[in-house]
């Protein structure tokens, strides 16, 4: 898909504006993810500003797309999204994991309309996926039913039972983002934290993918024309029968000098002075922040 300059600046000063709000949302808070959502920031900017069919003025739409963030610790990466696209003020992020806070450390969708389900317990966001996709269509819905998965969270068996259910039920308005950043929190190998690399090093994950029989397209995860293309084909092809897996090739704390590739940025608390570095690095002035 190809975007005009106007587009792709917004979706670029987006991306930009929700990276300062992670870090900022966090460094207030005391805690949280910071490098799992940045892998993600442009995948969330590009779903819920572009591809996504939802109405923030009317978040339990029938008609409306669903989306689950089954890597539910990158919550205030889909927190600062949703702020910015208007399901809450953005004032509210500052509220992030407390008690009584709509914006709970992981999704609760009890709490915060606009969550299609609560998540964060790794691998069990894309079983409710294939029972939306199918509830689709058994009630004759035209909506699509989009799932970010992890790629450390692959390692749960739960996972590919879905992979395998959703193709049995030819669910062709299932899509599968996996936010390929690899890098984990923790490893398979030694004692204590283990080996945090790759977690599908060495595993054709696009080819195991299409060995149940879905579609799978590659894609760099930070590029805007690159996800919308994706994300069109998925869509086109929704009344097929293959479900559509995206690989998206991230980095880990994508965006900023001192966090990109760093395994403790998965959930390390940045100072004041590193959210300061963050604005700087991003090309933000005091003026263009909300918070």
């Amino acid at each position: 898909m190809i975007l005009s300059e106007a587009e792709r600046g917004e979706l670029e000063r987006t991306a930009r504006l929700v990276r300062y709000l992670i870090l900022r949302t966090v460094q207030h808070s005391g805690a949280g993810h910071i490098g799992g959502p940045l892998s993600a920031t442009e995948l969330l900017v590009a779903l819920f500003f572009k591809i996504l069919r939802i109405d923030p003025q009317n978040p339990t739409w029938p008609d409306r797309d669903r989306f689950i963030l089954s890597k539910g610790h990158a919550a205030v990466g889909l927190y600062s999204v949703m702020a910015l696209r208007g399901y809450f003020p953005v004032e509210e992020l500052l509220t992030f994991d407390k008690g009584g806070s709509r914006l709970q450390g992981h999704p609760d969708m009890t709490r915060l309309p606009g969550l299609d389900m609560s998540s964060g317990s790794l691998g069990q966001g894309l079983s409710p996926g294939v029972g939306y996709a199918l509830g689709a269509r058994l009630l004759n819905k035209d909506f699509h039913t989009w799932v970010m998965l992890g790629d450390g969270e692959l390692q749960e068996g739960m996972v590919w039972e879905a992979v395998h259910t959703a193709r049995r039920y030819r669910l062709g308005n299932l899509t599968a983002i996996v936010d390929y950043n690899g890098l984990q929190q923790y490893g398979w190998r030694g004692s204590g934290r283990g080996d945090r690399a790759d977690p599908w090093a060495g595993f054709p994950l696009a080819e195991v993918f299409q060995s149940f029989g879905w579609r799978v397209i590659e894609i760099d995860g930070h590029d805007f024309e690159a996800i919308l293309g994706a994300a069109a084909v998925a869509r086109e092809n929704a009344a097929g029968e293959q479900p559509t897996a995206i690989i998206a090739w991230t980095t880990k704390g994508k965006g900023l000098s001192f966090t990109e590739g760093r395994h403790a940025w998965h959930s390390k608390v940045p100072s004041e002075e590193d959210v300061r570095r963050a604005m700087e690095e991003l090309g933000l002035s005091p003026e263009e922040v909300p918070l």
